[in-house]
């Protein structure tokens, strides 16, 4: 009998350590070091190929443009990526990596409610605010969408309530004016898309306030009738200090005059912090909220849209939403090959992990978009400027790039020469409308004349031979063309994208945002990091109190050496 006890306990001993044999091997499988897997090997091979080619050559086969651009004719948007460092080899790599990183997956994922933001152990599902098709989606076995649709009807009757007059001021006027006070995503976004979509608006203005800085409020209020003012106070936690500073300020400016109860009519509230909102004085009745699940740049499409909703409408706020849930559907159900996000997240990813391109550039042709690549700066560094990886080691590749740009021409007579001929290298987006929302005489023509010359000239160039040909038909001494030719030369294969779209609505802005969000989500899976927590930023901001307590005399606390003497003198010199 012992015996046979015996020889069942060595059964499940050994049963336990090839088990546990196994489960090591599986999770050194999958804590592989990415750069030692076949598919980053094969682009490593493939970019020792290639960098050695020029744009100039690659162009040589005529049917390029056709096999690297794709065509969206519902949406009316051209996603042009021919003037890449590619050929069909690259794309078929950067697809298999797309592949084995499991991208779809993880998209479906995010998209049904499973908590991907494993670091806050929530959901991300910024999708859900503008899932059109209504499908059900569920978080905690809750549906959410009867919530988020409850929210909706909520700002559809605020708005147009603001909108009509019905909602008025304390002293019984039509506000006219709204002021939004937020920072971060509570600010970038709908600050975005009010100056993108300010051809469509026809309500109340709208300022926005969000630095912490006096000047920024002083300067807003300055502007403004208290009688006819509506502050909007965005703060998921309703304990952000620049937001609360300024909101503590704009009501004293309101209370002063028209006393304690005109907040209940000035001032609405956007929070999930129910509690600090009626502390603050505003009504949960003049409260819409919005989700864990919601990250702060990614909240445009939540309440927080709301001062859009107020300026352009609430159809066309619902526009919007269909714009990026046309979108979302095209991210879930492309095939990689013609799924624009992913082509745009892979050659992102293959210029900064094997060209060593450390920014990107958004240069938007339209003056509506002037305020897109400050968004995207948020959008991208935000979510893709990490260091660790799925599995919790320090990764040993680059990561999220350094997002930057401006409108076009403007940049043109900015930073396009270090773009040309710099040292360094900058892949670009260029972003254009074919039908202008302002026709005046041949302004469009010529704008979009630089936006189809710009990435030309960044793909070809101008050779040597190019540059003393031209320098000879102009007349030029031989003595003068030995000393232009190098500084007239241009070496060119520089990386563009281009987005043509027929025309700036609604619709395609929304289109357009997401198209931007589910390219970044895509590289933090292909780089293995989590897009959606933020640790970063909280850091600053709990020493920041420490230090606003020793400004204010009530406690002495140690710091550096640095930080301690430039305390000392801001305190010495204080008036």
């Amino acid at each position: 009998m012992r015996l046979k006890f015996l020889i069942i306990g060595i059964f499940f001993v050994l049963l336990f350590f090839i088990f546990g044999i196994f489960l090591v091997k599986e999770k050194q499988m999958n804590e592989i070091e990415l750069r030692s897997t076949p598919q980053w090997r094969n682009l490593e091979k493939n970019y020792k190929e290639l960098k050695k080619v020029h744009l100039r050559d690659l162009f040589k086969d005529e049917n390029r443009f056709c096999e690297f651009s794709v065509r969206d004719n519902d949406l009316g948007l051209t996603f042009d990526y021919s003037k890449n460092i590619i050929n069909s080899c690259t794309f078929r790599l950067l697809m298999d990596f797309v592949k084995a990183a499991k991208v779809n997956e993880c998209a479906r994922k995010m998209f049904s409610g499973e908590k991907i933001n494993w670091t806050e152990q929530r959901a991300v599902l910024h999708t859900a605010l503008r899932n059109r098709g209504n499908k059900s989606v569920y978080v905690d076995g809750e549906d959410v969408m009867p919530k988020i649709n409850a929210v909706l009807e909520k700002m559809k009757k605020f708005s147009n309530d603001l909108r009509s007059g019905e909602w008025r001021g304390a002293t019984g006027k039509k506000i006219t004016d709204i002021v939004n006070i937020g920072i971060g995503g509570s600010d970038l976004g709908p600050r975005m898309v009010c100056e993108a979509l300010k051809y469509y608006a026809d309500g109340p203005n709208v300022y926005f306030v969000s630095n912490v800085d006096g000047v920024d409020i002083c300067d807003v209020l300055k502007k403004l009738n208290r009688e006819t003012t509506l502050f909007i106070v965005a703060s998921k936690t309703f304990t952000t200090i620049e937001t609360i500073t300024n909101a503590l300020t704009a009501r004293r400016w309101i209370t002063n005059k028209l006393g304690d109860s005109a907040v209940v009519k000035h001032f609405v509230a956007l929070s999930t912090n129910a509690k600090k909102v009626k502390e603050f004085g505003i009504s949960e009745n003049n409260m819409f909220k919005f989700w864990d699940f919601v990250g702060g740049r990614y909240s445009l499409w939540s309440a927080i849209g709301l001062p859009i909703a107020c300026y352009i409408g609430f159809d066309k706020f619902v526009e919007l939403l269909e714009g990026a849930y046309y979108m979302d559907q095209h991210f879930l159900n492309s095939p990689y090959e013609k799924n624009i996000p992913v082509i745009m997240a892979a050659l992102g990813f293959w210029y900064n992990n094997f060209f060593g391109a450390s920014t990107y550039a958004i240069l938007p042709y339209s003056k509506y978009l002037h305020k897109f690549p400050a968004y995207l700066q948020q959008v991208d560094m935000e979510s893709n400027g990490k260091t660790i990886n799925f599995e919790g080691n320090r990764v040993n590749y680059e990561t999220g790039p350094i997002i930057w740009g401006e409108a076009g021409t403007n940049g043109q007579h900015s930073f396009y020469q270090l773009i040309h001929q710099g040292t360094k290298f900058i892949p670009c987006d260029f972003i254009g409308f074919i039908n202008p929302l302002e026709k005046v005489g041949d302004h469009h023509e010529k704008l979009m004349a630089n936006y189809f010359a710009q990435p030309e000239a960044l793909a070809f160039g101008l050779t040597k031979d190019e540059v003393i040909g031209n320098l000879r038909k102009a007349g030029i001494s031989s003595s003068e063309i030995e000393l232009l030719t190098p500084h007239k030369t241009f070496d060119g294969n520089k990386p563009t994208n281009s987005i043509l779209i027929n025309k700036l609505t609604p619709r395609t802005l929304g289109a357009l945002i997401a198209l931007y969000e589910h390219k970044i989500f895509t590289q933090g899976v292909m780089w293995k990091i989590n897009s959606f927590d933020q640790w970063g930023v909280e850091l600053g901001k709990v020493l920041a109190n420490v230090i606003l307590l020793d400004l204010k005399g009530e406690t002495d606390n140690k710091h550096d050496s640095s930080t301690s003497g430039l305390i000392k003198i801001f305190k010495s010199n204080k008036n």
